[in-house]
């Protein structure tokens, strides 16, 4: 058992010190996409350290006969403060979309365990330099012309926070059943004034 499972033997680091594990993984996938037609199942990596561990990780899928291509996609989790600074080398190894999780990487933004009840009250993902690093992300994203989403509490906790994602023009967010209605509506009207902005411009 780990200490701190959260920053152990997982993720990217995982599939390619046990690749036998992940091409299992990568199997099942081909057996969804191919057996029985769902062509729109994808790959997505997550919590990649390094841009080394995404280059290892596709090569090992490529040799697996999942390779990158217009029909099957390959998106990388941002949850790691790492994946922020580097997204750009991230981006130029080969994916086509990005998923923020905002709560793991508010946790290691903040230095700050939502789980444990004596420091809780500090995990925001409205504080400053978590959303300095989702304007970061997602202004990277558009740059290199990805899919960009978001997962996690976050945007079904603040609707202030869905308008700054949107603003900063995020493709998608996930949110809990009774967010979606709000959010939607949200979303709409947000999208409607930038349309009619940019129609005057």
């Amino acid at each position: 058992i780990e200490s701190n499972p959260m920053l152990g033997y997982r993720g990217a680091y995982r599939y390619v010190n046990d690749p036998a594990v992940f091409k299992l993984e990568i199997e099942a996938i081909k057996l969804v996409r191919n057996k029985y037609g769902y062509k729109n199942l994808y790959l997505m990596i997550p919590f990649v350290r390094t841009v080394s561990e995404l280059i290892e990780v596709k090569k090992i899928s490529a040799a697996s006969g999942l390779q990158r291509s217009s029909n099957f996609k390959l998106w990388m989790m941002v949850e790691i403060p790492s994946n922020v600074i580097l997204l750009d080398k991230f981006c130029e190894v080969g994916i086509d979309g990005i998923s923020i999780g905002s709560n793991d990487l508010t946790m290691l933004i903040l230095g700050t365990d939502r789980d444990n009840s004596e420091v809780a009250p500090e995990f925001d993902e409205r504080n400053e330099a978590v959303l300095w690093a989702l304007e970061k992300v997602l202004k990277t994203a558009h740059k290199y012309k990805i899919t960009s989403s978001l997962c996690g509490q976050a945007a079904s906790d603040y609707p202030d926070l869905v308008e700054k994602l949107v603003n900063w023009g995020i493709t998608s967010v996930s949110v809990n059943p009774d967010a979606v209605d709000r959010t939607r509506e949200i979303i709409y009207n947000l999208e409607k004034r930038l349309v009619l902005k940019r129609s005057y411009q």
